[in-house]
């Protein structure tokens, strides 16, 4: 497992992160099984939020013997300073830990979201004092909408963005352009989401739901190997620290096995032939909604 600097935190952080996703909705010792084979595989990161149902009872259970062998991320949606207190102390419970090496305001997808954070009684008045308390090491944001990240990088020193620097959205729109250099620029680490997403769901009677019911978007069918490393490469390329797998244990394990594949041979002319046509296939056609 190849690991990376996550900016100025200093942490190192594998090449592939876990997304608590995959633990959700699992029996207890299919999640102990899926954390015991990460971390044999040299996984070190571990992310998850209030919003996976069940994933911060089960990833917290599985983690307890391991907590100072990783590093453990958590979110919140919340927007204001009491409600994000309340989450925290919630999450800092089931997880079983006194700190969180890295705590993110979730999904930020609007200038509103940006604006009632950093106003009176926003969450931005909390998580400064968490972190002078060293509940908190790092502060990030995760983020849908280019703008409203940039907005708030603006505003805040923040250490970490978590952002979908995804190959159809990246090459086809652009989408991240912007922010990737931006984030680089204040040394920040850049986690990336949704490099192992082929595009939107086609409806609620699309038939690969049943197949990936913990996945929000369709993921790429690991059955297509040289699509699934193309797009690994592509994210990879842009010079991400690390990617997060969809939250199925199928696209999980895909890209731990490929990892080292998709590094020892940097993104090429292959790859940009297999994911330009797939580019052309999916034309007009939804990623994910913002």
């Amino acid at each position: 497992m190849q690991y990376n600097t996550l900016g100025k935190t200093g942490i190192k952080i594998s090449a592939i992160s876990y997304g608590g996703i995959v633990s959700m909705d699992a029996e207890q010792k299919d999640s102990d099984r899926y954390v015991e084979w990460a971390l044999e595989q040299g996984i070190n990161y571990f992310d998850v939020a209030p919003t996976y149902g069940d994933a911060q009872l089960k990833l917290g259970q599985s983690l307890i013997p391991y907590r100072d062998k990783i590093t453990l991320a958590c979110k919140t949606k919340a927007r204001t300073a009491k409600e994000a207190k309340e989450l925290f102390e919630e999450s800092r419970k089931l997880l079983h830990t006194d700190y969180f090496d890295v705590y993110q305001m979730h999904e930020i997808c609007s200038m509103e979201d940006v604006d009632i954070a950093f106003g009176p009684g926003g969450i931005m008045e909390l998580l400064p004092e968490l972190k002078a308390q060293g509940l908190i090491k790092n502060i990030g944001i995760t983020a849908h909408s280019e703008d409203a990240a940039l907005k708030a990088i603006s505003l805040f020193d923040f250490d970490t963005v978590l952002f979908p620097f995804n190959w159809m959205m990246h090459m086809g729109h652009g989408m991240g352009s912007r922010l990737l250099p931006a984030a680089r620029a204040k040394n920040m680490g850049v986690l990336c989401m949704k490099s192992f997403v082929e595009k939107a769901w086609d409806g609620e009677d699309d038939p690969a739901r049943a197949r990936y019911p913990k996945s929000w978007c369709k993921p790429i069918d690991p059955e297509n190997e040289d699509f699934g490393v193309a797009a690994m490469r592509y994210a990879l390329s842009l010079g991400v620290d690390t990617l997060i797998p969809p939250g199925n244990f199928e696209s999980f394990s895909f890209m731990v096995n490929h990892i080292e594949e998709a590094l020892k041979t940097p993104y090429g002319p292959k790859d940009e032939e297999i994911l330009k046509a797939k580019l052309e296939e999916f034309k007009g056609k939804e990623f994910f909604e913002v």
